[in-house]
C-alpha cells in the first residue's frame, strides 16, 4: 500500500530555516505529482506547493512563494520542502500528498490528492 512518511518538523525561530522530507513507497513514485499542504489550528488544510513527477514544474501558493522551494530526488523516492524566512503564521502541521493526475496549475484542493502522510509539526516562534 501507498505510505507518505513526513520528518523535519521542530521549533524554529521567526526568520529561520527548515527543510521538510517525505519518504514514499508503494507507488511508482516518479509517475506522481506530490504536494505540500499546511493545517494551522483551527483551520483548513492549505495548499502550499505541487511538484510535477519530472520533478521539472511546480507551483506555489502565494504566501509561500519566494520562501519555499519544493524539490525531490525520485532516486530516493523522497520529495522535499525547504523553507526559509519563517514566520510565525508558517506555524502547522505539513503534510505531503500525492496523486497520479499530472500536475496542474489548478490543483491546490485537498480532494485532488489521494494519498496523504501523517503530518510534522512545523512552529515559529516570534
Amino acid at each position: 500500500q501507498v505510505q507518505l512518511v513526513e520528518s523535519g518538523g521542530r521549533l524554529v525561530q521567526t526568520g529561520g530555516s527548515l527543510r521538510l522530507s517525505c519518504l514514499a513507497s508503494g507507488l511508482a513514485f516518479s509517475r506522481y505529482t506530490m504536494g505540500w499542504f499546511r493545517q494551522a489550528p483551527g483551520k483548513g488544510r492549505e495548499f502550499v506547493g505541487g511538484n510535477s513527477g519530472s520533478g521539472s514544474t511546480t507551483y506555489y501558493a502565494d504566501s509561500v512563494k519566494g520562501r519555499f522551494t519544493i524539490s525531490r530526488d525520485n532516486a530516493k523516492n523522497t520529495v522535499y520542502l525547504q523553507m526559509s524566512s519563517l514566520k510565525p503564521e508558517d506555524t502547522a502541521v505539513y503534510y505531503c500528498a500525492a496523486d497520479f493526475a499530472p500536475l496542474r496549475a489548478t490543483m491546490t484542493s485537498p480532494r485532488e490528492y489521494n494519498y496523504w502522510g501523517q503530518g510534522t509539526q512545523v512552529t515559529v516562534s516570534s
